[in-house]
């Protein structure tokens, strides 16, 4: 890949990958994500709720939100399934993602890290 093409903000990120510490489900349907860089971020999922997130629509099961074992944001589909057991039943959303796409609840903080 040439890396002309990579924005310059996704390789400023890539020097330094954030991971997810804990992830609050607000009413609006956007996300209030801590980062292990002490960075408090907001990710706006209210505009993306189709296709395979149509189901969060559902302002219960968007609060069932957690992070993975991969350290992703996801939600199960049926709570009473394994999703170890049946991948189709976990949505999720890449912690990279979230990170880039997300906006700085605490710009001061953001411009250090």
């Amino acid at each position: 890949m040439n890396e002309n093409l990579i924005p310059q903000n996704v390789k400023e990120y890539l020097k330094s990958p954030k991971r997810i510490i804990k992830v609050i489900p607000n009413n609006n349907y956007t996300l209030t994500v801590l980062f292990d860089n002490n960075e408090t971020r907001i990710y706006d999922m209210s505009n993306d709720l189709f296709g395979v997130f149509e189901i969060l629509k559902n302002l219960d099961k968007f609060k069932q939100v957690f992070i993975d074992e991969s350290g992703n944001v996801a939600w199960d589909r049926d709570s009473t399934i394994d999703s170890s057991m049946v991948w189709n039943n976990r949505i999720d959303i890449c912690k990279d993602s979230i990170y880039l796409d997300s906006k700085p609840i605490n710009p001061a903080l953001s411009a250090k890290s």
